[in-house]
């Protein structure tokens, strides 16, 4: 009689689980961690419950339509058919390596009750603040008209990580920032604009997971040397091997389509030793974007940190050559937990000749990043004037030669 075999994954990392006869339990090679027998079978059976219970109602579902004289298309049946392996993948997410977003809850509780949004019409930012929070213009386009709106269908984040700097930090980061670039429009430099700064905290989906694999390359050493009356040129060629893995936690990528990722990535990394259980206390006196990027939009970016982190660890550990060349690279995810966090960043948007220029800084290392125009005008007036004195200087020179 043939026997099933399930190979019972990490609840946490989703690695493999094996059988200690040492401790007795399922322990996971991966993050260390072990479980009783029990709670993984009572945890697998729950799933397989879940996963034939939704089967079974696809399936009575396309039954009752049969039942009641609809003609049922072979579309029908496939929808019908489609939705029932849905139902069950959703309830197998552990099983087939998906991130986990079982944590994440909309639930804010009586937290809601003592927030309010602002939507800006420009860019489409929505930003929930506190009642004691005012916001008079948008920090990601500049647009001076934002309108009040309603609280609701937000998750709750996980985590938040505290502002460190403060808007003065900021300003005077901000003034460093601009000196000594002459060129810059008087709009950059004013300092009534520089203090409309604003700290965000941007939402962010964090990643926790690992990634296992393997790589070749083709690597070579060249050695020139002489032998009585001739130059040698000697390239040794070798095939390289590399295998290993890595544990990540809390990959993060961007939740909001208005911050440009690459801000993102220049201002990182965060400390997320500072990181708090979410809490309304430290809005105050902020905004807090809500995301509008999805887990499920967010997957592929996190997936390929993932790979191209692993990747570049194994390829730095291939030295001695005088060349190196991947070949070949196979790696494979342990996708984990996803969080919903908030994290510190000080903002201002500013317009030029109809473009937006964002300037960001990470509000709790002080690391930011910025796009700065040049105003032509400055530029030329100042390029004219030097050019005049040295016209002059010519002149002068050559009437005493």
């Amino acid at each position: 009689m043939p026997t099933q075999v399930t190979n019972y994954q990490c609840p946490a990392c989703t690695g493999p689980l094996h059988y200690s006869a040492k401790s007795g339990k399922l322990e996971c090679d991966y993050c260390g961690s072990s479980f009783d027998v029990a709670d993984i079978e009572a945890l697998y059976a729950h799933k397989e419950a879940e996963a034939a219970a939704a089967k079974q109602a696809a399936d009575a579902k396309a039954e009752a339509a049969a039942a009641e004289g609809e003609t049922a298309t072979a579309e029908q049946y496939q929808a019908a058919a489609a939705e029932a392996e849905a139902a069950q993948a959703a309830a197998q997410s552990g099983n087939d390596g998906g991130w986990d977003t079982s944590g994440l809850s909309s639930d804010w509780g009586a937290d809601a009750d003592g927030l309010r949004v602002y939507g800006c019409p420009s860019c489409g930012a929505e930003l929930i603040c506190d009642e004691s929070t005012a916001a008079t213009s948008c920090p990601y386009c500049g647009n001076p008209t934002v309108v009040p709106g309603q609280f609701s269908g937000a998750l709750r984040p996980d985590f938040i990580l505290p502002f460190r700097l403060t808007k003065d930090d900021a300003v005077q980061a901000l003034r460093a920032h601009y000196k000594g670039k002459p060129f810059l429009p008087k709009s950059f430099t004013s300092a009534n604009h520089i203090e409309q700064i604003q700290g965000v905290y941007v939402p962010f989906w964090l990643f926790d997971g690992g990634a296992e694999g393997s790589a070749n390359y083709r690597a070579s050493n060249t050695s020139v040397y002489e032998t009585g009356d001739y130059e040698v040129t000697e390239t040794m060629h070798y095939d390289v091997f590399r295998a290993g893995s890595l544990a990540f936690e809390k990959i993060p990528v961007d939740a909001s389509s208005k911050m440009p990722d690459d801000h993102m990535d220049s201002i990182e990394p965060f400390d997320y030793t500072q990181m708090q259980p979410f809490s309304t206390a430290y809005l105050p006196g902020y905004l807090a974007d809500k995301y509008d990027v999805s887990v499920d939009d967010s997957r592929d970016r996190a997936d390929a940190r993932c790979r191209e982190t692993l990747a570049q660890a194994l390829r730095d550990t291939v030295t001695g050559y005088g060349t190196c060349i991947p070949e070949h690279e196979d790696i494979s995810l342990h996708r984990g937990k996803v969080h919903y966090a908030l994290l510190p960043v000080w903002m201002l948007s500013t317009k030029w000749n109809g473009e937006s220029f964002l300037f960001a800084m990470n509000g709790q290392t002080g690391k930011l990043v910025g796009d700065l125009p040049t105003d032509r005008g400055r530029y030329w007036g100042t390029f004219g004037a030097i050019a005049g004195v040295v016209t002059v200087a010519l002149t002068v020179i050559l009437q005493f030669m």
